[in-house]
């Protein structure tokens, strides 16, 4: 697979850049978060236009909603934001004690439920879940997990992918699009854990964010490992695309045509020398891939 030229988009850094997704609407607009940094972000590239809006608490995933809304899933609960007058309404309080853990990411089915992961902080437990909401309370979906993260559908809606980020490993699930019930959870792709002194540089990282092509194919940014994988439906790897950045968070597609593939980034908590030899760490990453990717799915509650 052909990759065209990695450069960075010009708006500054974020401490922990996550949850990106295209709004084609508008003239094309690129979101994310900033978790750490409690802000989120949205740019133009055809004009540079940059938004930004600072929150008390961190917004860790977020959505389009119609008329120009987002769905944000904040530390203390599920929101509806509107950005032209900053309104913030409480959709769902959280189901989990925020001192401890806090959500994760989160992105809607092709029926605009939107599903979110949660992240057990202290990341000694296999205490985060999947949640789903459809307008009527948070629903626990799954769970087992340690780090929720990686979810994505496949074209036909009919698969939806989460992964545990301390597992390293990505699951599969049947989804039932009618209903949006998940059954069937199988191990999708696993990764090899960093040994006890392993050097960075061996170590192909573990899976975060993702998105999903128009071929079915599974687009997993690996934080740590300096990449994002391409997997094939039946789970093996047919691409790597080597960033220069340690820590990608999270890919997706954008531009006119799906073809631009934006990649957010980390630099929270990185090492000194690290960050010198990486100045793009914290950055959006952009390069132009051959297969566009899936639209953004509205969430709709």
């Amino acid at each position: 697979m052909h990759f065209g030229d990695i450069s960075v988009l010009p708006v500054g850094q974020s401490r922990l850049g996550e949850s990106p997704f295209w709004q084609a609407e508008g003239g094309g607009w690129l979101w994310w978060c900033d978790i750490p940094g409690k802000m989120v972000h949205a740019v133009q590239p055809a004009t540079m236009a940059h938004l930004w809006w600072q929150f008390d608490v961190e917004p860790c995933s977020c959505a389009p909603l119609p008329a120009g809304q987002l769905i944000l899933a904040m530390r203390d609960g599920l929101y509806r934001f509107y950005p032209p007058t900053q309104k913030l309404e409480l959709l769902a309080a959280v189901p989990y004690d925020p001192r401890e853990q806090r959500f994760n990411d989160g992105k809607a089915d092709p029926s605009g439920r939107f599903w979110v992961s949660t992240i057990h902080e202290p990341r000694d437990a296999a205490k985060a879940a999947l949640y789903r909401y459809a307008g009527f309370g948070l629903q626990r979906m799954a769970d087992g997990i340690t780090v929720g993260n990686g979810l994505a559908f496949s074209p036909d809606g009919r698969t939806m992918y989460w992964a545990d980020t301390a597992a390293h490993t990505v699951y599969a699930f049947e989804f039932e699009p009618l209903g949006g019930s998940i059954s069937r959870r199988r191990v999708f792709a696993s990764f090899p854990a960093r040994e006890p002194g392993q050097p960075l540089g061996t170590y192909g990282g573990r899976p975060d964010g993702a998105a999903v092509d128009v071929e079915g194919c599974y687009w997993v940014a690996m934080f740590e490992g300096a990449r994002v994988l391409r997997i094939a439906p039946d789970g093996q790897v047919v691409a790597e695309l080597k960033l220069p950045v340690r820590c990608p968070t999270m890919p997706c597609f954008g531009g006119a045509d799906l073809k631009t593939l934006y990649i957010t980034t980390a630099r929270e908590n990185r090492p000194a020398d690290e960050l010198a030899r990486e100045p793009w760490a914290g950055s959006v990453l952009q390069l132009r891939v051959d297969v566009p990717g899936l639209p953004v799915n509205a969430a709709r509650v």
